[in-house]
């Protein structure tokens, strides 16, 4: 058997800083400390958290007041950081950067009067945050007949954003059929797909065509992860999205001379890793590890973090 292992793959920069700033956050206040959601989209990285004591919750009201809070790097709601100010919590931000940044257009394009399209999956939670920006200002579409269904008139001003985990083939659809319906939509200079969700498509479009069976590891309510999973299954190879080597199954691998392995966005490098040794164990595999593109960003930890390390020191 031969294994070719995807890079990029794993841990974005923003996962990166988030699991980065719940880390320092521990170091420096003990475990007592709650996230909203979870931090970031997989069931082993928000394990190894929960067993040193960090307690996710779906709800403020479930936070005692005065506790230090992170939100997760899918984004909140203005919504949300009121009921925080409320309950007088000390709140950590560790929303991914790229994630604010579409906020923030979804904020500028509210105020100039815009009605907004966003393109993404209804109830991800960084869906929920970017609507609750601007709710009256902002209709959700999947695909295109949710386009096929809206009404606008002729003269109304329009602009589309994208949630920042979507394949991009899957928005490339949804922005063609809105470009047609409403040839006057404006949209961001710059795309929200983000660079990490990008680069591990292509990888994945470029390596499954060499491969017999692709292996995605990452948690099935990573929208990233599940994208990758269906890529594989778009190139006619059979494709499973897992959490680790425990899920794999020996059967899977029956005539399969050359398997993919990638990672999404949120699943840690140990997963890959454990699942490269577990097919080696079961079938002697030789490795090859394929770079598509090189990665090279990083972003600082959150301002509020860094003050209070400031003030720590």
């Amino acid at each position: 058997m031969k294994i070719l292992v995807a890079n990029p793959r794993g841990f974005c920069a923003g996962v990166n800083m988030a699991i980065e700033c719940l880390d320092e956050t521990i170091r420096m206040f003990g475990p007592k400390i709650f996230v909203y959601h979870e931090i970031v989209h997989n069931k082993y990285v928000v394990e190894r958290f929960t067993q040193q004591g960090v307690t996710f919750v779906d709800s403020i009201s479930e936070v005692p007041e005065g506790s230090i809070l992170l939100f997760s790097a899918h984004g909140v709601s203005p919504e949300i950081r009121e009921q925080s100010r409320i309950r007088k919590l000390q709140t950590i931000d560790a929303t991914c950067p790229l994630v604010t940044k579409v906020h923030l257009e979804a904020i500028k394009y509210a105020r100039d009067g815009y009605h907004i399209i966003l393109i993404g999956h209804e109830g991800h939670d960084e869906v929920i945050g970017t609507m609750g920006e601007a709710p009256s200002s902002i209709t959700l579409v999947e695909d295109p007949k949710d386009v096929d269904a809206l009404t606008f008139s002729n003269d109304a001003k329009i602009a589309y954003l994208t949630q920042t985990t979507l394949s991009v083939e899957e928005a490339g659809r949804v922005i063609d059929a809105l470009k047609a319906k409403i040839p006057h939509i404006e949209s961001p200079p710059k795309e929200d797909i983000c660079y990490a969700t990008t680069n591990r498509q292509d990888a994945v479009k470029q390596l499954a065509q060499r491969s017999d069976i692709v292996i995605v590891l990452g948690s099935q309510n990573s929208s990233n992860s599940r994208r990758l999973q269906e890529i594989g299954s778009l190139f006619g190879k059979p494709s499973h999205l897992i959490d680790g080597a425990q899920e794999l199954h020996r059967e899977w691998f029956a005539d399969k001379s050359t398997v993919l392995i990638t990672a999404g966005a949120s699943a840690p490098e140990v997963v890959v890793q454990d699942c490269i040794e577990w097919l080696n164990k079961e079938f002697g595999a030789t490795i090859e590890e394929i770079t598509i593109r090189e990665e090279h960003v990083s972003f600082p930890l959150p301002r509020e973090l860094r003050v209070l390390q400031s003030a720590k020191a």
